[in-house]
């Protein structure tokens, strides 16, 4: 905002460039100028003026002053808090209503508000946008703790580049205690971080099926699946429950501190598996030769692609300068985890919560499912509202479906990878709901009133799932598939 601009005289809060626009038409037709006259006064165009009325464009300040002078009043009265007329403050909140989420993901473009619509019809608008927004705050309310807790968690993530120099230095102390020399971590080098904190691992049949682990804090015991080598990696289960121990943490008092404590156990195993002070080098070599590939580092450290994709974002920012974006996608096209610094449009709720969202059906986590090659990785670019990316993406598979795992960077970032090359394109305008949210209008129309879906969604996903008529069902697959098989 220009330091000169008429909203920093007042308070941002209750005079913005909308009330100012207003008051500057009321006081006119109250002297019973028209807008062009009011204009020459100034010195202004008519249709600058216009902008300027309908809260547009600030006005810098000497243009206000200039305004004012013309008007035969002062400054002081222009950005006056004091109510509006009722005909104005109708309008002026049907404006900002018109500029809000609301509006937006209901694709309904802002539009001029004559004076011939009668104010019982403004009335019955805003009335409308307010049900709408009482209902989606009613049914925000149940997983309303959790979300503004993830969303708390993520800024926080946001605002350190999600690097954070506490854990690293634990993993740093933990790696020197049992003299690992670099490169991957081996299941016998987890076991000795075991020992060296006082515990020794076994291995059992009837782990109870809720649980990943289970310490024995009293006997130095933990206590894992024998099942952990079919399942995944065996070491990330011994450090995710030793990690625990590490931290300290005690029994969570509520949701976000078992949200922090996941995160956290998390990094730190993560810190364990690919050392900062290995990793980086390795990196910047890459970067070095314009060859930085998730696939290279998740090869050089022996762990999973989602592993090697988590602790790239923790380096990225910090040690190449690279800001990125990662993605965790259920193949429902829900999303269960992300991550962001380099201003990604994320699709969100009124909270800001991201998981449980759907996904835009043309980004490179959802156009990965659809790919028949699951051996290389895939590579996309998008064009979206708030710039061009470049990422890439995996398929891996779970007890719980298929997930697709993706990083991305900001097109000007797109030189330092492997995959920069690739001819794959796409534009998102999820921003818009009518991009791919909503069906098209044919299908909608022959199947809204006619398709009662019963959801199967995974039980990780419920925690996150977004409201709506049917959770967690994409209404464009359901539509679609009614239309391919009803009868002829």
């Amino acid at each position: 905002m220009d330091r000169e601009t008429a909203v920093a005289a007042g308070d941002d809060e209750t005079v913005d460039a909308l009330t100012i626009g207003r008051r500057i038409r009321q006081v006119r037709a109250a002297q019973g100028l028209r807008l062009e006259e009011l204009a020459a006064a100034v010195g202004r165009a008519p249709s600058q003026l216009s902008m300027i009325e309908n809260g547009r464009r600030e006005p810098k300040l000497t243009l206000l002053q200039a305004i004012a002078r013309a008007l035969s009043t002062t400054l002081e009265a222009l950005l006056a808090s004091e109510p509006l007329d009722e005909r104005a403050q109708r309008e002026v909140a049907l404006e900002r209503a018109m500029r809000g989420q609301t509006f937006r993901t209901l694709g309904i473009s802002p539009f001029r508000i004559p004076r011939s619509i009668p104010d019982d019809v403004l009335d019955a608008l805003l009335s409308l946008h307010g049900e709408i927004e009482r209902l989606k705050d009613e049914r925000a309310a149940t997983p309303e703790e959790a979300r503004r807790a993830n969303l708390a968690l993520r800024r926080l993530m946001r605002t350190q580049d999600n690097y954070f120099p506490d854990l690293e230095e634990q993993a740093r102390r933990i790696l020197t205690a049992v003299n690992h020399p670099g490169g991957p971590l081996t299941q016998r080098t987890a076991s000795d971080i075991a020992a060296y904190l006082g515990f020794t691992l076994h291995y059992v049949a009837d782990l109870p099926q809720t649980t990943r682990s289970v310490a024995d804090l009293k006997n130095g015991r933990l206590y894992l699946s024998n099942r952990l080598t079919a399942k995944g990696d065996p070491r990330t289960a011994v450090l995710q429950a030793l990690c625990s121990r590490i931290l300290g943490h005690g029994e969570p008092t509520g949701y976000a501190q078992f949200l922090r404590q996941r995160v956290e156990t998390n990094y730190l195993t993560g810190a364990l598996l690919i050392p900062e002070g290995h990793a980086v080098p390795f990196l910047q070599d890459a970067k070095k030769d314009r060859a930085i590939s998730i696939e290279d580092l998740r090869d050089a450290y022996s762990v999973s692609y989602e592993t090697a994709a988590h602790r790239f974002t923790n380096l990225a920012t910090r040690h190449l300068g690279i800001r990125v974006h990662f993605l965790k996608v259920h193949e429902s096209g829900t999303i269960t985890k992300a991550y962001e610094n380099d201003d990604v449009d994320f699709p969100a709720d009124r909270l800001g919560a991201i998981e449980g969202q759907l996904c835009c059906r043309t980004w490179t986590s959802r156009v990965v499912f659809d790919v028949d090659d699951h051996f290389n990785p895939y590579y996309q670019y998008t064009d979206t509202s708030a710039g061009t990316y470049w990422c890439t993406a995996r398929v891996q598979t779970s007890s719980e479906g298929a997930h697709s795992v993706s990083v991305g960077v900001r097109f000007d970032d797109t030189k330092w990878f492997l995959g920069r090359d690739t001819p794959h394109r796409a534009v998102s305008k999820h921003a818009t709901e009518v991009c791919c949210r909503r069906a098209p209008a044919g299908l909608e129309e022959a199947w809204r009133d006619n398709a009662w879906p019963n959801v199967k969604t995974p039980r990780t996903l419920l925690a996150t799932l977004p409201t709506g008529a049917f959770p967690g069902v994409d209404t464009t697959d359901m539509y679609e598939f009614l239309e391919a098989h009803a009868p002829e």
